[in-house]
């Protein structure tokens, strides 16, 4: 398994996949700018680190199978992300006054139980097994995806900021397709390669 290409699918759908942290970065950079958007969209480097410390000592404290059964359901759970991108219509647009973007994104994000159940499931396990194949595997996988995560985030802050009719409603919708499919497609591979270490 290339733990950078898992790195990248993954970050591309979850930058694009509409949740509360997404509609938080059109929101702030419709009302507040690109700065105020690409602070929201910097918060999972804050919550994810003590997200990923949590789920990274359970997994290694696991036996091997169970990790394995964590990685087949972070994988479904990946595909169901793909599944309900392709649902969503759009991203709800309302004006945001919240005076300090980088701390409501924090809290969005903490809140939310997406990025929990993403890394107590699916990115422990990749990590784990990553690291355990290399550190310089795991550093991989950990960059690339908050990489492409925050890029993506960061491009639409960018986008929604120079014009509102910039990203118009078809064009955000297709962007949630685009995620949709790039997360099946990972989940699926996902959970077959967890899959095959259970029967190995």
């Amino acid at each position: 398994m290339n733990h950078v290409l898992i790195g990248l699918g993954l970050g591309l759908g979850a930058g694009l996949a509409p949740g509360p942290l997404l509609a938080l970065v059109v929101t702030t950079s419709l009302a507040r700018g690109f700065r105020a958007g690409l602070r929201v969209a910097l918060s999972p480097l804050v919550t994810d680190s003590i997200m990923i410390a949590v789920s990274v000592l359970l997994v290694r404290e696991l036996p091997a199978r169970a990790a394995g059964v964590l990685g087949v359901v972070g994988g479904l759970y990946v595909v169901w992300l793909g599944v309900e991108s392709l649902r969503e219509e759009s991203v709800a647009v309302e004006t945001d006054d919240a005076p300090d973007p980088l701390r409501r994104g924090v809290l969005v994000n903490l809140l939310s139980p997406h990025p929990w159940l993403f890394w107590l499931t699916v990115g422990g396990s990749v990590l784990v097994a990553a690291w355990q194949q290399s550190p310089l595997a795991g550093a991989g996988f950990v960059v690339t995806f908050f990489l492409a995560m925050i890029g993506t985030k960061a491009v639409v802050a960018a986008v929604v900021s120079t014009s509102r009719k910039a990203l118009t409603e078809r064009g955000l919708h297709r962007a949630h397709r685009v995620a949709g499919v790039l997360l099946l497609l990972t989940g699926v591979l996902l959970a077959v390669e967890f899959g095959h270490q259970l029967i190995a």
